[in-house]
C-alpha cells in the first residue's frame, strides 16, 4: 500500500508521507488525534491527500489566522468535533531598545531561533515589524524561547508570550522585476531573476536545490505559471505575479515579485 502511494510523491517526501499516512491511520482505526508541527503549503497538500483516502478521517489545518502560509494539522477520526480544539500556538513577541531592530529581516530572527536548537516545525509565520517581530509557535517552546532567545544579530532583544488574537500580521513584500523570456521554463526564469548565467542554475536545479510550490523540481525545462512561488536555495524566493502577452520578438512579458 505504501509503496503504491509513494509512486504519487516525489521520492524526497517518502519520509513524510510515511509519517501523515501512519497519522491518518491511527485517526481512522484507532480513533487517535494527533497535532502535528507547522507544516508547509505542500506538506499541508500531502496530508490533505493522504486523508481524503479514508472516509472516516478528517483534518483541520490553523496556522494562527487566516492566510497564514505555515499551518499545524490536526488529525482525527470523522466524527470528532475539531473547531474548539486547542491548536496550541503563542505569538512570541519580540522587541529591543536598540533603534537597530528595524533593520533586522526575516532570515536573522529564523536564524536566530533555530540556533537555540529550535526544530523548524515549532516555527509557524514569521513576521517582521518596524520595531521588532511577531512569530507564531507552538505554544510547548514558548517559555523557552522567551527564556533564552536575548539576541538577534548582534542586537539584544526581550520577548514575551501573548495569545493568538494580539498577532500583528505583516503582508508580503515584494521587489517587482519586469522582463521578456523565450518561454517560461525554470531554469530561463531562475536564471533572469537571479542575474545567473543559464548554465549557473543547471546544475543546481538537478541537484534538487530547487523547489516550484514548495515541491522539489528537478527539471530545469519545468513548465512555470502565474502564481506560481520558487525557491531557489541560497537566493530565496519569488513568485510569478503575472505572464502577459507577446513582444514583436516573440518573447513573453512576465512580472515577478522577489520576497523581501
Amino acid at each position: 500500500m505504501r509503496t503504491e502511494i509513494h509512486a504519487h510523491f516525489h521520492p524526497d517526501e517518502k519520509d513524510f508521507v510515511d509519517r501523515a499516512w501512519e497519522w491518518v491511520e491511527r485517526a481512522g482505526q484507532f480513533h487517535e488525534h494527533k497535532l502535528t508541527d507547522f507544516l508547509d503549503p505542500r506538506q499541508a497538500y500531502i496530508l490533505g491527500t493522504l486523508a481524503a483516502r479514508r472516509n472516516d478521517v478528517q483534518i483541520r489545518l490553523d496556522g494562527g489566522y487566516e492566510a497564514a502560509e505555515r499551518k499545524r494539522a490536526l488529525v482525527a477520526p470523522d466524527y470528532s468535533y475539531l473547531e474548539d480544539e486547542d491548536m496550541a500556538m503563542k505569538v512570541l513577541a519580540i522587541s529591543s531598545d536598540d533603534k537597530k531592530i528595524g533593520e533586522l529581516e526575516h532570515g536573522d530572527y529564523m536564524g536566530a531561533v533555530l540556533a537555540l536548537g529550535i526544530k523548524r516545525g515549532k516555527i509557524g509565520d514569521i513576521h517582521v515589524l518596524d520595531d521588532g517581530c511577531h512569530i507564531v509557535a507552538a505554544a510547548d517552546i514558548g517559555p523557552f524561547l522567551t527564556m533564552h532567545l536575548q539576541q538577534v544579530h548582534r542586537v539584544h532583544v526581550q520577548s514575551e508570550l501573548l495569545p493568538l488574537d494580539k498577532l500583528q500580521v505583516k503582508e508580503s513584500a515584494f521587489e517587482t522585476l519586469e522582463f521578456t523570456v523565450a518561454s517560461l521554463r525554470l531554469d530561463a526564469i531562475v536564471s533572469d531573476v537571479y542575474r545567473l548565467s543559464r548554465s549557473k542554475v543547471l546544475a543546481p536545479i538537478r541537484a534538487g536545490r530547487c523547489r516550484v510550490n514548495w515541491k522539489a523540481e528537478e527539471n530545469p525545462a519545468a513548465p512555470l505559471k502565474e502564481g506560481d512561488v520558487i525557491s531557489f536555495q541560497g537566493f530565496g524566493r519569488f513568485k510569478i505575479l503575472e505572464t502577459g502577452g507577446l513582444t514583436k520578438k516573440g518573447r513573453q512579458r512576465v512580472i515577478i515579485g522577489k520576497f523581501v
